[in-house]
């Protein structure tokens, strides 16, 4: 066999292979759709670029910290007395890798910052095979990539925004967890802690491996040692979880610098666990009588779907520490989270649950017409990517809201 075709089997070259054609077709959107883009201008030039699209919504807001850093003191609404919505609730490693990479290079931000968001879903994408391919073996693996990277909401990861930055740390910090790989797993944990507000759940998720191999210790053979390196972690782990928030609070002297600005963005202006999903729920079946009742009974079916994908004999393969995710991080959603548009791109976290769905989990069986699955998921990601650009990213008219 030639060494052009060893290569090409290579799971880490069919994966990027596979992303890259992906992010080719959700380019093209991009380009088709910019023709419909508004000319607005604190996003683009007196007309509409490809490039543009990049930099859109909360693009603009990295932008604005890549180019002129965060407040000091907090912006403050005179209509209300509250702290007003600014560029503190947008985690600064992204726009911090930008900002370099724009003085070295000379490059304005919107070329900048799209490639450093491709080749990081590229880098997330590689991470993320390696990882489950340990799991449920190469060809499973890799299907679920090509769904997770024709996601609706995976343009986002060629766009100025953290999703694809966010997804190869919590790619890296998974596998290390798998590995026990300790101290890669603290420093991974610091680094989300400034890059997505997703570290929460991770401490979840390590406090639960940690207390798995206190169990295991005998059977293991597991030395003290590691039990000191595991806690180490975990602790280290905590901290990443109020790590930005820390640091909001030293620089603008403001205790609750972070919690003010991220209630600033909420409906009503205060952080309320779990009541905006009743309402949202309600408010997506709003057209049809009764929608009181279906609103509720299709949230329940949302989390009963999620549990039920994510403990049944079909997610065994998984493992504890992608279960566990799976379970933590829609929770944190729960508690935390407005579940606007945006609710889309918080999903691509949620990779495990592909192999799942693609039949990749069982213990003892394999996965039935993996190819047709794949190739029928990937197609409507597609479809949805199409719907996600031109009704959630395209700027129409002052009635849109950001994605």
């Amino acid at each position: 066999m030639s060494r052009g075709a060893v290569l090409l089997r290579s799971l880490t070259v069919r994966t990027a292979l596979v992303y890259l054609a992906l992010r080719a077709v959700s380019g093209l959107l991009l380009v088709l759709a910019s023709r419909d883009q508004a000319v607005m201008p604190d996003w683009t030039g007196p007309t509409v670029e490809p490039i543009d699209m990049t930099v859109l919504w909360d693009g603009s807001w990295y932008r604005n910290v890549a180019e002129q850093g965060y407040p000091n003191p907090l912006p403050v609404d005179q209509a209300s007395g509250h702290v007003a919505q600014n560029a503190w609730a947008f985690y600064p490693l992204f726009p911090l890798l930008a900002r370099m990479l724009m003085s070295a290079t000379g490059l304005g931000f919107p070329v900048v910052a799209s490639t450093l968001a491709l080749l990081a879903g590229l880098g997330a994408s590689v991470l993320m095979a390696r990882l489950l391919a340990e799991k449920v073996g190469d060809r499973v693996a890799l299907g679920a990539v090509a769904v997770w990277a024709a996601f609706p909401a995976a343009v986002s990861l060629q766009l100025a925004y953290t999703e694809s930055l966010a997804m190869v740390v919590l790619c890296g910090l998974l596998w290390a967890l798998v590995r026990r790989s300790w101290g890669m797993v603290a420093g991974l944990s610091l680094l989300l802690g400034l890059t997505r507000p997703i570290a929460v759940p991770v401490v979840v998720v390590v406090g639960v491996s940690v207390l798995l191999l206190w169990r295991r210790r005998r059977q293991q053979n597991v030395t003290r040692g590691e039990l000191v390196s595991a806690l180490a972690a975990l602790a280290t782990t905590a901290v990443g979880a109020v790590l930005w928030p820390l640091i909001a609070w030293q620089v603008t002297g403001s205790r609750t610098a972070y919690t003010d600005t991220m209630a600033a963005w909420r409906a009503g202006g205060e952080i309320t666990p779990l009541k905006p999903w009743l309402g949202m729920s309600q408010w997506a079946f709003r057209d049809f009588d009764g929608a009181a009742v279906y609103g509720p009974v299709g949230l329940a079916a949302l989390v009963t779907t999620i549990v039920v994908l994510t403990c049944g004999p079909w997610a065994t393969r998984l493992g504890p520490e992608l279960r566990v995710w799976c379970l933590a991080y829609p929770a944190y959603l729960a508690v935390v989270l407005d579940p606007f548009t945006s609710i889309f791109r918080y999903a691509l976290p949620l990779f495990p649950l592909i192999v799942v769905v693609l039949g990749g989990g069982w213990l003892e069986r394999a996965a039935r017409h993996l190819t047709v699955r794949v190739g029928f998921l990937v197609a409507a990601g597609i479809v949805g990517q199409v719907a996600w650009i031109w009704k959630l990213l395209v700027y129409h008219a002052p009635a849109d809201y950001p994605p």
